[in-house]
């Protein structure tokens, strides 16, 4: 019988909490950037009763999804995928940014949806970032949306872009918009496609941020949110597992905040001096 494979693109704390979550049984493939952060993830998970296989990609080269496809389909037959791979404004150029955000993202969303199983599922891990981004012109979305991959970084309004905020935000906008134009392909599979808008989220990148020289920034950042706390992995790993299980097939080209209500506040509470800043 051939096997059932969920795919996992970014091998960090959040995507781990979401394949453990939906990978019993199945065999899963796991791809990163860095092939050693991949090992280790798939030795942690081998040693929980997983099965995995590993393989290098670089997100942003439409080269490396086209192999992970190909490496993925010859393992059997996918019936979820998961992205959380990504670079952040602090710590890469405007340039890469777009490329692995928002570009290797459309690509990924392509291409997985040629070849998800039917009644398959994916979620694609953008960011609350997505949301400070001000509404965009509708001829901007329907670009961002519906724009040919191989032509998504030419779009006159991306090439203008000069600040690492900025990209970050418009890549986690047209994440969003990309994932509600490919639900209508991934639909005529019988499969789902949503995206995840975390807010802060304690990893050990942010950890090291709350311990860092910008910590006083995110402490307060916190201290005015809703929640009053940073959220964890598992917490992700919950509300994607709801959305690849039987009790999620009515959502489809959704994205849901899971922020602890710091969006929220960023409009229209505590946190509206982020405005100026951001």
């Amino acid at each position: 019988m051939e096997k059932a494979i969920t795919v996992l693109v970014g091998a960090g704390s959040i995507g781990l909490a979401i394949i453990r979550r939906v990978s019993a049984g199945r065999h899963i493939v796991l791809a990163d950037n860095s092939v050693e952060n991949a090992q280790r993830a798939a030795k942690t998970l081998e040693d929980a009763g997983f099965e995995c296989s590993v393989i290098p990609c670089d997100l942003g080269f439409k080269e490396d999804i086209l192999r992970l496809v190909e490496f993925a389909t010859s393992k059997g037959e996918v019936v979820n995928m998961v992205n959380a791979a990504g670079v952040s404004p602090s710590q890469a150029p405007v340039e890469e940014i777009l490329r692995v955000d928002l570009y290797g993202t459309s690509v990924l969303l392509e291409e997985f949806g040629k070849v998800i199983a039917q009644g398959g599922s994916g979620v694609i891990i953008s960011s609350q970032s997505g949301h400070r981004l001000p509404a965009l012109p509708q001829e901007q979305n329907d670009a961002l949306a519906t724009t040919p991959v191989d032509e998504l970084l030419e779009l006159p309004f991306l090439t203008e872009i000069n600040d690492t905020l900025k990209a970050y935000q418009y890549s986690k906008r047209c994440n969003v918009l990309r994932v509600m134009m490919e639900a209508t392909r991934w639909g005529r599979r019988g499969a789902t496609i949503n995206s995840i808008s975390p807010g802060i989220i304690i990893t050990p990148l942010a950890n090291d941020e709350l311990h860092g020289p910008r910590k006083d920034g995110y402490l307060k950042m916190i201290e005015g949110m809703p929640a009053r706390r940073a959220g964890t992995p598992d917490e992700v790993g919950d509300l994607a597992e709801f959305l690849m299980s039987s009790r999620g097939r009515f959502i489809s080209g959704a994205d849901l905040l899971i922020d602890g209500g710091c969006t929220a506040s960023y409009w229209y509470g505590d946190l509206q001096y982020l405005k100026s800043t951001h």
